[in-house]
C-alpha cells in the first residue's frame, strides 16, 4: 500500500496528500500514519514544506469529517429511534442507554471531538455521534480541526524527522490501531452476549 500513497504524492504534491486523507477519513483502513509520515519524508527532501503537507494533509481529513458529520446530522437522533428498538440487540444499546448518550455527549462534546481526532481508528468515527446528537456547527468545525490538525501534525513531523525511517511511524503506531480495534471488537462481543432490554434489566433489580 505503501508504494501507491508514496506515488500519488509524489506526482500530486499537496492535492494528493489532501485528497489521501480524505479517503482514509472516509474509509479507515487506509493508514493516516502512513500517508502523513510519507508526506513529511516528502517534505524533509523539500519537494514540499512541512507546513504545507500539515496544512493539505488537515484539509483533507477535515472535508471527510464534514461529509459524516453532514450526513449523521441531516439523519439525526430520532430517526434511529426505530432502528435502535428493533435492532437493538445487535446495536447493543436501547432507547434509554442512546438518550444517556445523549445527556453525556452535550456535556463532553468538545473534549470528545478534540481528543477523539487524535486517537487511531476512533478518530474517523467521531463525525458520527457529533452529528446524530446535534453538535452545533461552529464548534464541531473548530474542536475537530484542533485535533485533526495535532494529528497531522505529529505524523508528518515524525516523517519529517526520521527521514528514511519513516516507516517506524507505522511500526509503533500499527500495534496501537491494531489494539483498538480488537478493544472495540471485544467489548462488543461482550456486549451483545450478556445484553439485555432496560426493561428486562429493571425486573432483575431487587
Amino acid at each position: 500500500m505503501g508504494d501507491w500513497i508514496r506515488e500519488l504524492i509524489e506526482q500530486s504534491s499537496y492535492l494528493g496528500v489532501a485528497l489521501l486523507m480524505l479517503l482514509e477519513t472516509v474509509f479507515p483502513p487506509i493508514p493516516s500514519e502512513i500517508i502523513m509520515s510519507l508526506s513529511g519524508l516528502q517534505a524533509s527532501r523539500g519537494t514540499m514544506t512541512l507546513w504545507g503537507v500539515i496544512l493539505a494533509g488537515t484539509f483533507g481529513a477535515m472535508v471527510g469529517n464534514i461529509f459524516w458529520y453532514a450526513i449523521a446530522r441531516w439523519l439525526g437522533i430520532e430517526r434511529f429511534h426505530p432502528f435502535i428498538d428493533k435492532f437493538g440487540r445487535y446495536l447493543t444499546v436501547d432507547w434509554k442507554e442512546v438518550k444517556r448518550a445523549d445527556h453525556f455527549f452535550d456535556r463532553y462534546e468538545r473534549w470528545f471531538v478534540c481528543f477523539g481526532r487524535m486517537v487511531p481508528t476512533i478518530r474517523s468515527l467521531v463525525s458520527i455521534p457529533a452529528g446524530v446528537f446535534g453538535m452545533r456547527w461552529k464548534p464541531f468545525l473548530i474542536y475537530s480541526t484542533i485535533g485533526t490538525f495535532g494529528w497531522t501534525t505529529a505524523l508528518a513531523t515524525a516523517g519529517y524527522l526520521l527521514g528514511q525511517n519513516y516507516a517506524d511511524v507505522d511500526k509503533y503506531l500499527g500495534p496501537v490501531s491494531t489494539g483498538v480495534i480488537a478493544i472495540l471488537v471485544l467489548w462488543y462481543l461482550f456486549r451483545v452476549i450478556t445484553w439485555k432490554p432496560a426493561d428486562e434489566r429493571s425486573d432483575t433489580r431487587p
